[in-house]
């Protein structure tokens, strides 16, 4: 019934999504072009927060828990499970205030109106997961951009999403040259649930009536561990609290 219902609704929610990217793809240009950083990464927290309001059409809830215990002030390496694109959505505006940088797969990087730019002028990480030698120096780059500015990498360590919500097997390399060039950086875990659940039925129709939950665990400071104990610590951190309701 759930999907049945959605089919009009999702047409709805397209719409609004699809018009939302394409007005402010050039609103980003001008903002990044005339005005400088600042402005650009004002008109992308102001992008991702009328993403968020698209998804109220479809029923979306939307928790961010324990915001507070993110330091302030110091380069962040945010840790994340990955379910859908809307785990971005909500990272980028819910937490805002630390300037989120992505890991991202290079392919993004083109042909999707406002993603693609801002991926490519925001000061992301865009890799290709084929070719560790391009991947790696990237990923050097963006380590020792948040170690200067104190602005927050996002790394997916899962590589790709989740279709079910049930983790997959982390990768280590991509956190850990993030910990070795950002020795000041804390690592963040957080664990999403429900995202996943947006696509259940795959990219058309849209799931309903999700509470996407965002849970935001003790801040580890890179300093303070040797890489496999902060690993293991993250790892557990953000895979023990994945449910699926």
């Amino acid at each position: 019934m759930e999907k049945l219902i959605s089919y009009p609704i999702s047409v709805v929610y397209y719409l609004c999504f699809g018009l939302t990217l394409v007005i402010f793809h050039p609103i980003q240009w001008i903002c990044f072009n005339v005005f400088g950083y600042q402005a650009h990464k004002k008109s992308v927290d102001y992008l991702n927060w009328l993403l968020i309001g698209c998804t109220r059409i479809l029923g979306t809830r939307w928790t961010f828990y324990n915001r507070t215990q993110i330091p302030q002030n110091a380069p962040i390496i945010f840790v994340v499970n990955h379910q859908s694109l809307f785990d971005i959505i909500g990272i980028i505006w819910y937490l805002r205030a630390h300037h989120a940088k992505f890991v991202s797969k290079k392919e993004l990087g083109k042909g999707i109106p406002s993603v693609s730019y801002n991926l490519r002028h925001g000061g992301s990480a865009l890799i290709d997961r084929k070719d560790p030698k391009q991947a790696l120096p990237t990923i050097k780059g963006l380590s020792e951009y948040i170690e200067k500015h104190h602005r927050s990498a996002v790394i997916f360590p899962e590589g790709t999403r989740s279709k079910t919500g049930a983790p997959k097997p982390f990768s280590e390399n991509g956190l850990k040259i993030l910990c070795k060039f950002a020795p000041n950086a804390y690592v963040v875990p957080i664990t999403i649930n429900n995202s996943w659940k947006m696509t259940k039925f795959g990219a058309f129709p849209m799931g309903l009536g999700n509470h996407l939950k965002f849970i935001i665990h003790e801040p580890l400071a890179v300093s303070e561990f040797d890489f496999p104990a902060l690993f293991e610590k993250t790892q557990q951190a953000v895979t023990g609290s994945i449910h699926n309701s």
